[in-house]
């Protein structure tokens, strides 16, 4: 971090450290910034910058921890949840220290990417249900953004793993009436990672409905989910909701020309997406049903 540049802006302004902390923060702590790098808060840092005409990402050398970087860091974490690569996200999120994001949106990113993650490999519920409460109780504690539901979808996550179905139900009809109504609305989020986050709502309810044998409802959803790809041009789901189609399709006794079509079409698009994970499950998915055709014909 650039001190100097800092020290350099107060003294061409002619503000005295009593002036410049005046109502932020002790002039004890604004000297040992200056005197000896010890950086405070980042909502301490953003008021002095701005109270001398700065931001912290202009004194950020290297920015570690700059909202646009730390943005960068968040989105490239999504985008692997939605490939599936575990390890790498768990390893990217254990080098972000949480006290260092001062955003509330970035928080909230934060702890629902950490959450949900640790409803995938099933960590224990205190941790998950942790990270969502501090979404659900704090900083969304209105619930009016997409992070209520995402954390609600995690959290149903975590209990139909744990076969806690009356209680993961809880949490996904709620996120059925958020889809409902966004949908219904022709309300689809238009920018940044929003709409990527109502796939993420679709696929995971879709996955819980099929998981309890309503494929009527989780075949819905998944149209939805495809339909909504196509008019945002993207394809980072299309792998796994295709994978998915090919699932419900073998428990519901589809023709075999249609299985195996959705199984091509999902293999497509993890080949596209290098989804190197729905590769290894369209695989295992050939082979069982492979073994199914073989039993049926015997």
């Amino acid at each position: 971090m650039d001190i100097k540049k800092f020290v350099d802006r107060r003294k061409a302004l002619r503000l005295s450290q009593v002036k410049l902390s005046d109502g932020i923060c002790t002039q004890a702590t604004l000297s040992k910034f200056e005197r000896n790098g010890h950086v405070p808060s980042l909502t301490i840092l953003d008021q002095l910058c701005s109270r001398l005409g700065l931001t912290v990402d202009e004194l950020n050398q290297v920015a570690t921890t700059s909202v646009t970087h730390i943005r960068e860091q968040l989105d490239a974490i999504e985008r692997e949840l939605m490939m599936e690569n575990y390890q790498r996200v768990l390893a990217a999120l254990n080098k972000i220290e949480a006290t260092e994001i001062d955003a509330i949106p970035l928080q909230m990113q934060f702890y629902y990417l950490r959450g949900i993650l640790r409803s995938l490999i099933n960590r224990e519920p205190d941790e998950v249900l942790f990270d969502f409460s501090r979404i659900l109780n704090e900083l969304d504690e209105n619930h009016e953004t997409i992070f209520t539901q995402l954390a609600y979808v995690g959290s149903g996550v975590m209990y139909s793993r744990r076969n806690q179905l009356d209680r993961a139900e809880f949490y996904f009809k709620k996120t059925r009436k958020f889809v409902r109504a966004t949908l219904a609305a022709n309300a689809s989020p238009q920018k940044g990672n929003t709409y990527l986050r109502l796939l993420t709502i679709l696929f995971y309810t879709a996955q819980y409905d099929a998981a309890k044998k309503d494929y009527s409802s989780s075949n819905q959803l998944i149209t939805d989910g495809i339909a909504l790809c196509s008019e945002k041009h993207v394809t980072y789901y299309l792998p796994r909701l295709k994978l998915l189609a090919a699932q419900n399709a073998i428990e519901s006794g589809a023709q075999a020309e249609r299985v195996t079509q959705l199984m091509n079409e999902a293999l497509a698009f993890a080949r596209i997406n290098q989804n190197e994970v729905v590769e290894l499950q369209v695989a295992a998915l050939r082979k069982r049903f492979a073994a199914m055709m073989k039993q049926q014909n015997d």
